[in-house]
């Protein structure tokens, strides 16, 4: 069965940085994407990757801080958040997508999703 993990967040002050990892293995995914849900609010789209690598996307949120990458070895993606805001706190999910239709941005484009892990910064 598939089941993307994610696995990296935790608690940083403003300004600061961390690494998402999320590992789905079991089969190849066309898409691989992040989303993430604070407190009162609806699920956004953050960013995603093609299978090559080739083209990612970002929400316009988090363009310049945010980077996604993919190692298809092991079947893993990965996103780099730089110069974190407190608005950047919430549960980050891994979303993996079997076939690409033409949309990053909406969460029925995606097929498995990760369990999330908890991202805080604090002021």
């Amino acid at each position: 069965q598939v089941q993307p993990g994610e696995s990296g967040g935790g608690l940083v002050q403003a300004g600061g940085s961390l690494r998402l990892s999320c590992a789905a293995s079991g089969r190849t995914f066309s898409i691989m994407g992040w989303f993430r849900q604070a407190p009162g609010k609806e699920r956004e789209f953050v960013a995603a990757i093609n299978w090559s690598g080739t083209n990612t996307y970002y929400a316009d949120s988090v363009k310049g801080r945010f980077t996604i990458s993919r190692d298809n070895a092991k079947n893993t993606v990965y996103l780099q958040m730089n110069s974190l805001k407190p608005e950047d706190t919430a549960v980050y999910y891994c979303a993996a997508a079997i076939q690409y239709y033409g949309v990053t941005t909406r969460s029925d484009a995606y097929d498995y999703w990760g369990q999330g892990t908890q991202v805080t910064v604090s002021s």
